[in-house]
């Protein structure tokens, strides 16, 4: 079965790192926020800008990361990025000790920790190409695509309760520590690592800051993928903080009638990243991924109409499971699909420059979305965009041109 393959020691230990680190950020979701408003006493204009220039200065900051380390030694970087990470986030619970945490500490953090994320993320990419063979990249997608589905489920809530029981700083803790083991992880691995060899002269150009972008763009598979994932997740991450504050706000929910909306359709993550594998073996890799994309559109505009009472409740998990459960399918087919379509030599720059366009994207959209909201009202920016999204599938590449590879990559999956 696809589902029990057998992936080797060192993706065991690539796995192990990422789930640990996985966990640790979800259970210290929306911390740096939450001690802002509760330690430092910020209002919604320093919530916001905290959000919202972590995303973008992170992303500015990783902009020439991804050059720098596509020909370098992958396991080393990503160790680095995770012991960043810790020293960036052990230093809150330090100045809190100490009683001199700041808001320009928060912001400072909050900008290291998504510059350090992205950098991460783009070596562990190709990270993963190395280690795991091109038929098995699917298999190993939907592990860390479960992984994630599992710990958005239970790590706000675990966090709640630790935050309740043991203080502000709590998860923030757990979150840096979290690293170190990501980082041992890592370390462990063992597997010597070659050198990737440029042909070109030596040094970081202005040229190789945006060949990432550029070679997306020239990509007639990438780029049209590139373009669908940017706004689909810009459309979706924009709209939370107003469903937030139209569930929380004049609906009047209660805090943990929000969390279980939101946290019990994760179970649909789960069961999509499951179903994938299964999926491609039955019908082809292009045809699920562009079925899944487009079915993930359709959810969206429906929480424009959330209601008062247990109709609401009910209305958003079923919103929200449809949309996450698609998600769950569509996310590791596509992560596949773009690796298998990156050249070896491009992945780290690749990744980088999508990753770094998505925090910019995501952080320009949740602002314009936020003024929208106030000339008008979240449930009518909540439409818009879930309008916009239903837009969004004719983005995704209509035809595959690796069709014969597809085939064959399917069959060896059945």
């Amino acid at each position: 079965m696809v589902a029990t393959r057998a992936l080797g020691r060192q993706f065991g230990w690539l796995w192990a790192a990422y789930t640990i680190s996985t966990f640790g950020t979800w259970l210290a979701f929306d911390a740096l926020p939450l001690i802002a408003i509760l330690v430092l006493h910020a209002g919604p204009t320093e919530v916001s800008v905290l959000a919202a220039a972590g995303l973008a200065v992170g992303a500015a900051v990783a902009v020439p990361i991804g050059p720098w380390m596509e020909f370098r030694r992958k396991q080393p970087v990503m160790i680095a990025m995770d012991l960043t990470r810790f020293v960036a986030l052990i230093s809150v619970p330090v100045m809190f000790a100490l009683g001199w945490l700041s808001f320009a500490q928060l912001l400072m953090v909050s900008v290291i920790v998504s510059a350090a994320g992205i950098a991460f993320k783009a070596a562990s990419g190709a990270c993963l190409k190395a280690l795991v063979q091109p038929e098995n990249l699917l298999v190993a997608n939907g592990r860390f695509e479960s992984t994630t589905w599992t710990a958005t489920a239970l790590g706000p809530p675990l966090g709640g309760v630790a935050i309740a029981l043991f203080g502000p700083v709590t998860t923030v803790v757990a979150d840096a520590v979290s690293y170190l083991f990501s980082a041992a992880g890592i370390h462990a691995i063992g597997r010597r690592e070659p050198r990737s060899v440029r042909t070109d002269a030596p040094g970081l150009r202005a040229g190789d800051l945006l060949d990432g972008w550029r070679y997306i763009l020239c990509h007639p598979m990438l780029r049209p993928l590139f373009f669908n994932t940017i706004l689909v997740n810009g459309l979706i991450l924009a709209t939370a903080p107003l469903v937030a504050v139209l569930m929380l706000g004049s609906l009047g929910f209660a805090p943990w009638q929000y969390g279980l909306a939101f946290g019990a359709p994760c179970v649909g993550g789960l069961i999509g990243s499951r179903l994938a594998p299964l999926l491609v073996a039955r019908f082809g890799r292009h045809k699920v991924m562009c079925t899944a994309g487009a079915l993930r559109a359709c959810w969206s505009l429906g929480l424009a109409f959330i209601c008062p009472g247990a109709a609401g409740i009910v209305l958003v998990i079923v919103v929200q499971l449809g949309l996450v459960t698609c998600i769950g399918v569509f996310n590791p087919v596509f992560a596949t699909y773009r690796l298998e379509h990156t050249a070896a030599d491009r992945v780290t720059r690749t990744l980088s420059a999508w990753s770094v366009t998505s925090n910019i994207t995501i952080a320009v959209m949740t602002a314009l979305w936020g003024l929208l909201a106030g000339i008008t009202s979240p449930q009518t920016a909540i439409a818009v965009a879930g309008i916009l999204m239903l837009a969004t599938p004719l983005l995704l590449p209509r035809h595959d041109g690796a069709a014969n590879h597809e085939r064959g990559l399917a069959r060896s999956h059945a």
